[in-house]
Order: C-alpha cells, then sequence, then structure tokens
C-alpha cells in the first residue's frame, strides 16, 4: 500500500515538474493555448447570452474556472525571452503587443483582477440574468480592457 502511494505520488510529481518544464520551455505556445480556452470559453458564454445554447451552471461554472485558470498561470508566461513575439512576423492575433514588458506591473495587475472577479462572478450566478450582467462586465472590463491595451490584433 505504502509503496502504492509513494509510486502515485512520485508519477504526479513527475507530471506536474513535466508540465511545468514544458510551459518554461515554451511560454508562448502555453499563453496561447490558455487564451483559446478564454476564447472557447467566452464563445460558450455568448451563446448562452445570446440564445443560441441553453443556461447551464455546470458550463457557467466551467467558464469562470477557465478564465480563473488563465488568470493564475497567464502572468508567469511573459518572460523577457519571449519579448520577440511582439514583433514577430509571425504574430497572430493572440500576439501580445511590447507595452506588456513595458508595463509588466499593470498587466500583471490586470489578471488578479480577472481572477477576482471571475470568482466573484461564479459565486454571485444564479440564473441568466445574474450570468448577463456577470459574464458582460468580465468581458467589458477585464478580457477587453486587457485586449485593447496589450493584444496585438494582426488582422
Amino acid at each position: 500500500m505504502i509503496r502504492t502511494v509513494f509510486a502515485a505520488t512520485v508519477a504526479a510529481a513527475v507530471a506536474i515538474g513535466v508540465c511545468a518544464a514544458a510551459a518554461q520551455e515554451d511560454p508562448i505556445k502555453a499563453r496561447k493555448a490558455l487564451m483559446k480556452a478564454n476564447g472557447a470559453a467566452a464563445k460558450s458564454g455568448a451563446d448562452m447570452v445570446k440564445g443560441d445554447q441553453p443556461f447551464d451552471m455546470a458550463a457557467v461554472h466551467k467558464i469562470f474556472a477557465t478564465f480563473e485558470d488563465a488568470a493564475a498561470k497567464m502572468p508567469a508566461l511573459f518572460p523577457d525571452s519571449s519579448k520577440s513575439e511582439a514583433n514577430s512576423p509571425e504574430a497572430d492575433d493572440f500576439s501580445p503587443k511590447p507595452q506588456v514588458w513595458e508595463d509588466m506591473a499593470d498587466f500583471k495587475a490586470r489578471f488578479v483582477k480577472l481572477d477576482a472577479d471571475a470568482k466573484a462572478a461564479d459565486a454571485s450566478v444564479k440564473d441568466l440574468d445574474s450570468f448577463k450582467a456577470a459574464f458582460g462586465n468580465i468581458g467589458k472590463n477585464d478580457c477587453g480592457g486587457c485586449h485593447e491595451t496589450y493584444r496585438a490584433k494582426k488582422s
């Protein structure tokens, strides 16, 4: 029994280490994956707001959890070594502007705010109307404000 628990603990530690190493090796790929997940969550939320998808509390919790996950991980995914992406010819709609590194304190503070807002929204949503209000506020104030300042739009 002890060997099984030890083996599972070691396996989990190795898996966490591999994931952390992968994120450190390629922060650009990791942050794009998180932003794509945020985009998919936002689309699901927008579909609920528009009535194209039925309101579903489990889906609501998943949307806000996705935002919280990104908010927790994103600040560490913008090391100085990834600055070159901002001016790269391969830049895409998920690429950052140079302002990220010029005002890193504000940039990171926005993720703290997104995390707090997503947690508060998740706790406050009880029905479609409260979801519309909470989801709209996050989209406008957190996502939209950060993207306006820090996201390079190629198209």
